[in-house]
């Protein structure tokens, strides 16, 4: 019999994820600066090996503040914000988008959801992946997206990490959604230069796309 996950255990779980998702952007931004640890240490005012915990993921007892210190060493500013929880829209519509692209796939298509990535001590997870065809496809479902600069980075770490053939990055029709793309979109197509029409008619054929891409659903 399954149990049913405690509110504040939940809260605990989605803050870790959040925690470990903001320091993937601070040490993807920190490559791109190129900076090494002991430079940005030195110039946030900790230690080498403080720095070194927190990319690594070891986010226990990590104050606010200093976080903000380390993304702005990096060029970065920390944006805190809430979103409603389990029972509200957002995970109802996020399930549903899932479940649409679940819709998508060939019979022959293995699908499941929650996947972690298969790195020790990575608290990660795809939102679903999918196996068929010979390759293997993580799956992130986006109901609302805002920055696509950071939902960029946090892509390109997980597919680089994720042990995935390609990578498909799945939106909810909205006009939202739409404005997102036309703003984000040629940024976006860099690391994810399917388009829909090529993706769903692959996934629905049961064949390899052939590459990452963008489903809008």
């Amino acid at each position: 019999m399954s149990v049913r996950e405690r509110p504040v255990d939940r809260g605990r779980r989605v803050a870790r994820i959040a925690l470990g998702r903001v320091c993937e952007d601070a040490r993807l931004a920190r490559f791109a600066a190129g900076l090494s640890q002991r430079e940005l240490a030195r110039i946030v005012g900790r230690s080498a090996s403080w720095v070194a915990r927190v990319e690594a993921g070891q986010h226990e007892g990590l104050v606010v503040a200093d976080l903000g210190a380390l993304l702005a060493g990096v060029g970065l500013d920390l944006r805190l914000s809430s979103a409603p929880g389990p029972d509200a829209h957002r995970d109802a519509a996020q399930t549903a988008l899932l479940q649409r692209v679940r819709s998508l796939l060939h019979e022959s298509w293995d699908w499941r959801l929650e996947v972690p990535l298969p790195n020790p001590g990575d608290r990660r997870a795809w939102d679903a992946l999918a196996r068929g065809a010979g390759v293997r496809i993580g799956v992130e479902a986006e109901t609302g997206p805002r920055d696509g600069q950071a939902l960029q980075r946090r892509l390109s770490l997980k597919r680089r990490d994720g042990f995935v053939d390609h990578l498909v990055l799945v939106l909810s029709d909205t006009q939202r959604n739409r404005r997102f793309l036309r703003e984000y979109g040629p940024s976006l197509r860099t690391d994810l230069p399917l388009g829909h029409r090529v993706l769903a008619a692959s996934l629905r054929q049961g064949l390899d796309p052939g590459g990452s891409g963008i489903l809008v659903l």
